[in-house]
């Protein structure tokens, strides 16, 4: 859990192993080799069903330096759950505990897996837990919602619950952490709570950590620097499809604004990066933060 707003541990965006014998992707070699990361405790996601390629890809965060490695077993989107990855591996249980033992005893770093509860059903979760538990676990973490879901409707936090009673190691959190006073009614409710993964709550609000440390929400300057920063980071990657990024960044980060239907509407229009630099801007000058969600 954070103290004083400081995240203890982050995770990769999901990463594709490469085939056997080759090396990651550029694209993916830029999230891994990171000179600022090295002070800090960072796990790669991996998303596959394919054991061998998993396992070769252990092999080469291990030479980087990583200390473990987690198998995405939540991402909802049909074009990943179409091809048997991500939340797609829930429709095959026998199938997911076969890639999992396998992986658990050849992989050269420990494996952890982010789950989410069923594939259709949350009536699925009690045969999913106990495939979970019967093997070697660095950790689970749990999003309990189904894939079904997406991310709509509410979290069925008393699955979690269920997972904390039962595994014989490790289990963790995420799912629908937006303010201070959610992880505190969580950790309420649970007090064993020990890992709390922040998603979208920390995407929108950079200050999410601090606040649930105790500190105070972010500054209007701060939101800004931010910003300024994300966007620059964008544009260097991919020119003016940064923009698209970012009006994505803001579907988030509106809540934080007294008046979000406002920006939601100057943004819709924005297309060039001149027209979104000059509507953010005027976002930064013009309008107020909301209270914080406490």
């Amino acid at each position: 859990m954070p103290a004083a707003g400081r995240l203890d541990r982050y995770y990769t965006p999901f990463l594709i192993p490469p085939r056997v014998g080759h090396p990651f992707a550029s694209r993916y070699a830029r999230e891994l080799c990171q000179e600022g990361d090295r002070d800090l405790d960072v796990v790669p996601q991996l998303l596959t069903k394919d054991a061998d390629e998993f396992v070769w890809a252990a092999g080469l965060l291990a030479e980087m330096g990583y200390a473990e490695v987690n198998l995405n077993v939540g991402y909802p989107s049909g074009t990943v759950t179409g091809k048997g990855r991500g939340a797609g591996l829930l429709r095959d249980l026998p199938a997911l505990e076969a890639l999992l033992q396998d992986v658990c005893e050849r992989s050269p770093l420990p494996v952890s897996v982010k789950t989410r509860i069923g594939f259709a059903s949350d009536d699925e979760f009690d045969e999913i837990l106990a495939l979970y538990c019967r093997l070697p676990l660095a950790e689970l973490i749990v999003h309990p919602r189904v894939r079904e879901d997406y991310y709509r409707g509410a979290v069925r936090r008393e699955a979690y619950g269920e997972a904390l009673a039962r595994a014989p190691f490790p289990v963790a959190y995420n799912g629908d952490i937006f303010s201070a006073g959610d992880f505190a009614s969580l950790v309420a409710a649970f007090p064993q709570t020990r890992h709390v993964m922040l998603g979208r709550g920390l995407v929108g609000n950079p200050a999410l950590a601090r606040m649930i440390g105790g500190g105070p929400a972010a500054s209007m300057p701060e939101l800004e620097r931010f910003h300024d920063e994300l966007y620059g980071a964008y544009e260097a990657e991919m020119g003016g499809n940064a923009v698209f990024r970012m009006k994505e960044w803001w579907s988030y980060a509106k809540g934080l604004f007294a008046n979000p239907r406002a920006i939601e509407r100057a943004m819709r229009k924005a297309r060039k990066a001149a027209e979104y630099e000059a509507v953010a801007s005027k976002v930064f000058r013009c309008e107020g933060l909301a209270s914080p969600r406490r």
